[in-house]
């Protein structure tokens, strides 16, 4: 099969994958893949050897069969290294099945040892090796006859058989001869071994499994026989075509039953000789005819039905090879060599017409027109299966008719690329003309019919719904391009070989599909050399390279447009099949692509392809108009890069545009409706590409459309949000650097000054968009570059976040000059927007933006430790942005959507980092370094993995800077110990797995140094003060208070606080008990409470008071209105007298107790009682409910 073909190729790739990323030569391990011998012969015999031993055991059995099929598997494309093996293999199985001793299991064990063998290396092959001798039909037949078809655990015990049965039928003797063997007994039914078979054959082509096919085969073995065929050959077909007529296929069992006939008929006129079969051929047509196989629903009969059709459509005509074929000369290497010239061999392929008109004076039944009609039918057949099966029928039919019946035939199968069919027809059309070509009967003279329609199958692709059909198409014609550069000489294809070289070259870089694109660069050097440039191209675009789209697009496509005879084509496809695609992506990398090749061919862009562009981006079509404008930006863009490589002092892109193309580029916004990310790219590269726009009406224009993008951010879908704003901020910062200073450095104030209102009522007159023509009023009258500023801060006041947030991101995307002046407004502002506040928490992306912007601003501006405020970051500004920039180190805001805060805190730490290695420079730094570098140490302990290897990440980069160092990190020199230099670039890239690792051993390390420090009383003090402040800190904190009760848990449950516990009444365990109580005070959070009571349990280890009171508050939670509470409370208390035995010191008491606990009802109305009898066993005074008393007024 193809797929099978195709599987040594994907291996090969995968390990030559697996090769360069070890650094080796993937050519080398590709060699090394192809196995040179059965290596395993040892392995297999041992299995075969141990099946006696294991059949019985399931266990030992799958694993048997499993280590057996992946040893076979390895040799599936090399099938062939175990023929010398097959036959050893073979006799030790068949001896263990004739062993009278052997059990049924394991019989059938080894039928399946035999089926994997078989799979691997093929039934025709394996079946050859099976004994079959005389003695062997009566045994083989009896067994078979014992088996239970619809047993579904055996079926490769009856395959195995019927391949077996079908060999023993070849024996040459009469079967008549062995029903001598028969019983003589006259009570006794006498059955023939003729017909036991048959019978045989016949139950077996109904089954479901895959005994069916191998029935198929048996068929074709035994009714052939010279015996057989006189006596049972009619009544077999009749038997068939009974079956075919009177069975449904509107139900599996009747479709099972068609497939088991259907195949029995194709193999019988396959292996049957024509004389025998052709008296029968018109009847099984006629019942074929009347059966209307090719309109089942079902592919696999309709495949069948196709194959029965050609098959005796082989039978109507003579077995002749036709004379007037193309001959391309010997397939053989060692025939060629001893040829003395080529002109030699070419003459003597060129076929007598005289000989053929003589062989082409026969008659041609006229079933042979229904039988073509029906296999080009089959061509358009919606499943690949049938049209492949069609495409074969074709070709071998066609080799058997006369030159001019033939050609009718080719005439036939290029209607099949009419525009008016579907993919399936151009697929079968591509298929057909592949099986044509390979067997010589398509002629030279038709190529020049057949190489136009094979150029646009290259490049079929159809939109159908949310996806394209056409792949299969391209793939097929890629095919075709295979069978013909083996199929004609090279002259013979010379006049096509620069359109198909093109074509192929396009489907090898810009096909969307990865496997077009491999078949496609595979044909590169099929035509023996004619390929223009074919080595060069196929080395830069091999197998492997063309696998990644962009690689294709952007690299590879440059590479092969150097070459002259491919720059204009690949530049004209992209122009016409892919700028207008209906994939998005593929437009942008279309476009993508048309930049990179312009410094192939700067002036057809300039003078042909941007005049073809700018009509498309004016036009209805939505796919087209965004490709085509994407792409005279993209142009645009490269020819001024250009120009700059010709002329750095003064480069002008209207060195290559014409005017009316400049005022067409200009013009484009103004006829098209407004499309914020396509206007803002065509904005960006415009001015990148400095346009000769300065003080031109349209500018205002853009600047309207690049702030309309960025505050009605909301309005936007929120997959499409992020790229609108990036692409409004680019296309700002290329705005603003190229149109809005007078020189360098310089803004310019009055930007646009007057004159723009005529302009934007004018604009209105001339048809331009009502709404923009206003905007560009209000916008002239008040655009300046300090409005533009002030704009941008009032809008940070605004309720709408994602207005704050493009507003925000616009202030630190505006270039120095802008800024400058203004830092005392826009520091500010930024830092105002930074701060939570709590009626707007969820403003959560306009504070993250927000710091990202405060350190672009402070980069933009730079730093001068005694400049002026207003226009670097100096002295008199930088402590607020430190201040601003922790503060949202605390952003721990949460909602729907989680720790959302945790984007504000991981953007405050890159703003950090390039806040501080900016002052750095000037050793213009504060001891908030210190206060940094602590929070740096606390994020990189957070919760969320991809945060806390963000914050080392950045504490490593500020650890190790060098150039300068910075300056005040505490234990700056036991740091660099811990993470030297020669480690941090591992760090760096395994950050996640280093900081993921340190979580993991964490606790582990916090228990080892607390055991460390119990001799010490005065550390221990110290740490227990320090916990207890963090809690009283963060009282009803539940971000800080739930982990820290689950942490205290571990803490005491690994007993680090015990020389507390030996202390009666200690300060620490009386605070931790006063502080317990207060955090769960009308607390009704569950993860809260229970985390608690698990402390609760672990202070009972502390003696005295503490002991009392901890109990009393456990005693308390049983009676706690929540269910769950109650329950966990129960069984704590119950593990913790477990745990801690002196709590109790009566064993009767403890015995009551503990029964209590099991067995307490949590229902609350009988629970307090419980509690009651509890507290007087354990000693402690029972809870008195507190009434609530309410005063009344007179």
């Amino acid at each position: 099969d193809k797929s099978e073909r195709s599987l040594p190729l994907q291996r090969q790739m995968m390990s030559a994958m697996e090769a360069v990323c070890d650094g080796e030569e993937p050519e080398v391990v590709t060699e090394a893949c192809l196995l040179s011998e059965f290596s395993e012969r040892g392995e297999a015999r041992a299995l075969i050897n141990n099946l006696p031993d294991i059949h019985h055991d399931t266990v030992s059995r799958e694993a048997t069969i499993e280590k057996f099929v992946v040893i076979m598997d390895r040799y599936q494309e090399q099938p062939h290294l175990l023929d010398p093996h097959l036959e050893w293999m073979l006799n030790m199985l068949l001896e263990m099945i004739r062993n009278e001793k052997s059990p049924p299991p394991m019989v059938h064990l080894c039928f399946k040892f035999l089926y994997i063998i078989s799979k691997v290396r093929g039934y025709k092959i394996f079946m050859q090796l099976f004994p079959h001798e005389v003695s062997d039909v009566q045994p083989v037949l009896d067994l078979l006859c014992r088996q239970d078809p619809k047993d579904t655990e055996t079926w490769e015990t009856r395959y195995i058989l019927l391949l077996w049965l079908s060999m023993t039928c070849l024996i040459p003797f009469d079967l008549s001869r062995l029903d001598g063997h028969l019983s003589t007994d006259p009570g006794l039914n006498r059955e023939s071994i003729m017909d036991r078979i048959l019978a045989v054959a016949k139950s077996f082509l109904r089954v479901s499994d895959k005994s069916r096919d191998a029935a198929s085969v048996l068929v074709s073995k035994f009714v052939t026989r010279p015996d057989v065929k006189q006596k049972r050959l009619g009544d077999f077909l009749d038997w068939c075509l009974t079956t075919i007529s009177q069975t449904s296929e509107v139900t599996m069992e009747g479709t099972v039953t068609l497939d088991g006939a259907l195949q029995s008929l194709a193999q019988l006129f396959k292996h049957g000789k024509r004389d025998d079969f052709l008296q029968y051929a018109p009847t099984v047509l006629q019942c074929l005819n009347q059966k209307r196989i090719a309109e089942s629903n079902q592919a696999t009969l309709r495949k069948l039905g196709v194959k029965v059709v050609q098959r005796l459509g082989l039978t109507f005509l003579k077995p002749r090879l036709a004379k007037w074929r193309y001959q391309r000369g010997s397939r053989s290497l060692a025939v060629n060599l001893a040829q003395s010239s080529v002109t030699e061999s070419v003459e003597a392929t060129k076929p007598d017409l005289e000989s053929v008109s003589q062989e082409e004076d026969y008659d041609i039944p006229e079933e042979v027109e229904n039988i073509i009609e029906q296999l080009l039918v089959g061509l358009k057949d919606k499943e690949t299966i049938v049209r492949w099966s069609s495409a074969k029928g074709i070709g071998r039919v066609t080799g058997r008719l006369p030159k001019q019946l033939a050609d009718d035939v080719v005439e036939s199968v290029l209607e099949c690329f009419s525009f008016q069919e579907t993919d399936n027809a151009w697929h079968g059309g591509c298929l057909a003309l592949a099986e044509l070509g390979r067997r010589g009967l398509l002629l030279p003279s038709r190529l020049s019919d057949v190489v136009p329609l094979i150029i646009k199958a290259l490049t079929y692709d159809e939109k159908r719904g949310a996806c394209s059909l056409g792949s299969n198409v391209r793939d097929a014609a890629c095919y075709v391009c295979w069978a013909f550069a083996r199929a004609y000489e090279p002259n013979e294809l010379k006049p096509y070989v620069n359109q198909i070289a093109s074509a192929l070259v396009i489907a090898t870089v810009f096909d969307r599909n990865i496997t077009c694109r491999k078949a496609a660069s595979v044909n590169i050097l099929s035509p023996q050399g004619t390929f223009p440039h074919g080595i060069d191209i196929l080395t830069a675009a091999d197998y492997f390279t063309v696998g990644n789209l962009n690689n294709c697009y952007l690299t590879i496509s440059v590479y092969i447009a150097g070459f002259e005879e491919y720059t204009k084509p690949l530049i004209d496809h992209l122009v016409a099949m892919k700028v207008n695609h209906w994939d998005g992506v593929i437009r942008e990398l279309a476009t993508k692509g048309l930049h990179n090749l312009t410094i192939q061919a700067p002036e057809y862009m300039a003078n042909t392809v941007l005049p073809q562009l700018l009509p498309m981006a004016t036009g209805m079509d939505l796919h087209r108009r965004h490709g085509a404008i994407l792409a005279c930006a993209e142009i645009t863009h490269a020819l001024y890069e250009l120009a700059t490589q010709n002329n750095r002092l003064h480069p002008w892109v209207t060195d290559f545009l014409s005017s009316d193309t400049i005022e067409g580029l200009k013009n484009i916004h103004q006829k098209v409706c407004r499309i914020s990310l396509l206007f803002c790219c065509l904005i960006e590269k415009l001015s990148l590409s400095k346009m000769p726009f300065k003080d031109d009406p349209v500018i205002t224009g853009w600047q309207w459309l690049i702030d309309d993008s960025l505050k009605n951010l909301h309005l936007f879908s929120s997959g499409a949000r992020r790229g609108i704003q990036d692409a409004a901020l680019s296309a700002l910062a290329a705005l603003c650097l190229q149109y809005y200073q007078v020189e360098p450095g310089v803004a310019d104030v009055e930007m646009q000054g007057t004159g723009n209102a005529d302009q934007a009522l004018m604009g209105v007159f001339l048809g331009v968009h009502i709404l923009l023509a206003i905007n560009c009023l209000f916008t002239s009258i008040c655009c300046h570059t300090d409005q533009l500023v002030s704009q941008y801060l009032l809008a940070l006041e605004s309720p709408e976040v994602l207005m704050r947030c493009g507003c925000t991101l616009a202030l630190g995307s505006l270039p120095p000059f802008m800024i400058r002046g203004k830092l005392q407004k826009i520091l500010p502002g930024l830092q105002a927007t930074c701060k939570v506040v709590q009626k707007a928490a969820s403003l959560t992306e306009a504070r993250r933006d927000a710091a990202t912007a405060m350190s672009q601003v402070c980069v933009a501006v730079g730093v001068c430790a005694q400049g002026s405020p207003d226009r670097v970051l100096c002295e008199g500004n930088i402590r607020p942005v430190y201040e601003a920039l922790l503060g949202c180190m605390n952003d721990y805001s949460t909602d729907s959507r989680g720790d959302v805060g945790a984007w504000v805190r991981a953007a405050a730490m890159s703003s950090l980092m390039d806040v501080t290695l900016l002052l750095t420079v000037i050793s213009l730094i504060f001891c908030s370094v210190q206060r940094m570098m602590c929070c740096l140490a606390q994020q990189a302990a957070e919760k969320i993995d991809r945060y806390r290897a963000h914050a080392g990440t950045v504490f490593l980069r500020l650890l190790h800077s060098t150039d300068p160092a910075v300056p005040h990190i505490p234990h700056r020199e036991e740091l660099l110990s811990i993470f030297p230099l020669l480690i941090v670039s591992c760090l760096k890239t395994q950050a996640f797995r280093v900081l993921r690792l340190s979580v993991r051993y964490s606790s582990q390390s916090l228990f080892e140094y607390l055991k460390g420090i119990q001799q010490d009383a005065t550390v221990l003090q110290q740490f227990g003060d320090t916990l207890l402040r963090i809690f009283r800190d963060n009282l009803r904190n539940d971000r800080v208070s739930v982990p820290l009760l689950k942490m205290v848990d571990q803490i005491l449950a690994n007993g680090c606080f015990d020389r507390f516990a030996s202390e009666e009444s200690h300060p620490f365990c009386v605070e931790l008990l006063a502080i317990c109580k207060e955090e769960i005070r009308k607390s009704k959070d569950v993860q809260k409470l229970l985390s608690c009571i698990a402390v609760f349990c672990g202070m009972v280890q502390f003696k005295g008071d503490v002991r009392e009171k901890v109990l009393v508050q456990l005693l308390m939670l049983l009676c706690h209105p929540f269910p769950v509470i109650r329950k966990m409370t129960a069984s704590q208390v119950y593990e913790m007298l477990l745990t801690y035995d002196d709590v109790i010191d009566d064993d009767q008491v403890l015995a009551d107790v503990m029964a209590s606990l099991s067995d307490t009802n949590c229902d609350i109305a009988t629970v307090r009682t419980h509690r009651n009898q509890l507290c007087d066993w354990l000693g402690v005074p029972r809870p008195i409910l507190v009434t609530k008393v309410t005063h009344l007024g007179d």
